[in-house]
């Protein structure tokens, strides 16, 4: 099983951006599919991005054209860019790897990982 810990949130104002960071160990993970996900309080859990094996990539209609989301393999991590960020992306991110990542986002109800701690991401002025 792999291990994932997730850091780089913070405070922000509207508008502003942050680089979150999903550092990952325990096995081979490069054969692996990552998702991120969310949880905003009194929320469920939400899917914002993920990326396969090969590189390709895909967003929550939410964050499309804000978010990116990469892979740097020779430093066992999984960046997710966030810009313009606005006062409904607050929520705690969590990194865990999918079974898959095709067309959309997954469901986070079907992840590989338990669940980490999360990178908390506050928006507000």
């Amino acid at each position: 099983q792999l291990k994932l810990v997730e850091s780089g949130g913070g405070l922000v104002q509207p508008g502003g951006s942050l680089r979150l960071s999903c550092v990952i160990s325990g096995a081979p993970w490069h054969y692996y599919d990552i998702g991120w996900f969310r949880q905003a309080p009194g929320k469920e859990r939400e899917g914002v991005s993920c990326i396969n094996v090969s590189g390709d990539a895909n967003y929550a209609d939410s964050v499309k054209d804000r978010f990116t989301i990469s892979r740097d393999n020779a430093n066992d991590t999984v960046i997710l860019r966030m810009n313009n960020l606005k006062p409904d992306d607050t929520a705690r991110y969590y990194c865990v790897s999918v079974p898959e990542c095709v067309d959309r986002v997954p469901n986070p109800k079907y992840v590989w990982d338990d669940w980490g701690r999360g990178t908390l991401v506050t928006v507000s002025s």
